[in-house]
């Protein structure tokens, strides 16, 4: 090609609203997700054992680009389970609207979460030879739903809610240890935690932190508790003036009884 027809290419304009090939698209935390929950389904199933998830699902959160997570459930099924879409949780606790899903993922290393921060309504866990700590004793709850999904291989998950929260659990543990000691709150309005997954080899743990309440709600239980009191003071006073009243009643029918 001569130098005229090289520069004649030069000047024509560059297309930049040519398409981009699918597997070129940038992988987002929902698609991760998405092929992670694949992989947890077939390794439930038995379609893959423990070594070759635990090389997927680092894999998976390594990954760019779609093209490289597509790959990594070549081989499977499709029943092995995108999950439909999820309703939008509801609204709850301080504003700020709905918050983005979590991933905490710690691989030969720890992860941790605690102090006060917003919680939001999904947060994946994802323990391989380490250790993922996720502390919600001092959380802000923007959903009144939370769903926290575990998967342990060789690692530990370790979960604490505040007494006044509802936690319960759809897990299970596979030569490992998944212990959730479930708690129904006596507020209609309080948070539920639902804790699931697996644990391969492995720990799952989740408990409510004695002394720790969730403030809003701790707050509503002290007024309760004030009403309560107020309301059984009141009782034994009306109860010890109408036994008075009685006492009166029938001294005085006595006493005229003795006049006649």
């Amino acid at each position: 090609m001569d130098e005229s027809s090289l520069a004649k290419r030069a000047q024509q304009p560059v297309n930049l609203t040519k398409p981009v090939a699918e597997a070129e698209l940038r992988a987002s935390d929902a698609d991760r997700d998405r092929i992670a929950e694949i992989l947890r389904e077939a390794l439930a199933v038995g379609r893959l054992d423990a070594e070759e998830h635990s090389e997927r699902i680092d894999a998976v959160y390594r990954a760019k680009t779609m093209g490289e997570l597509e790959p990594l459930i070549r081989d499977l099924p499709a029943e092995g389970g995108a999950p439909g879409p999820r309703p939008a949780p509801a609204a709850y606790g301080e504003p700020g609207g709905v918050l983005p899903d979590q991933n905490m993922v710690a691989i030969f290393s720890a992860s941790t979460r605690k102090g006060r921060w917003r919680v939001p309504g999904r947060i994946n866990a994802v323990a391989i030879f380490g250790s993922v700590e996720i502390d919600l004793t001092e959380g802000i709850f923007q959903q009144q739903q939370v769903r926290i999904n575990c998967t342990s291989i060789f690692g530990s998950v370790e979960i604490r809610v505040p007494e006044n929260v509802t936690l319960r659990s759809s897990g299970s543990g596979v030569l490992g240890a998944f212990e959730v000691e479930t708690n129904e709150s006596l507020e209609g309005d309080a948070p539920i935690v639902h804790v699931n997954g697996y644990a391969v080899l492995g720990s799952v743990e989740a408990k409510a932190k004695r002394g720790k309440w969730l403030r809003d709600l701790r707050d509503g239980l002290r007024d309760a508790r004030r009403s309560w009191h107020e309301q059984r003071r009141d009782d034994r006073r009306a109860l010890h003036e109408q036994r008075r009243d009685e006492r009166r009643e029938r001294h005085g029918r006595l006493h005229d009884g003795r006049r006649d």
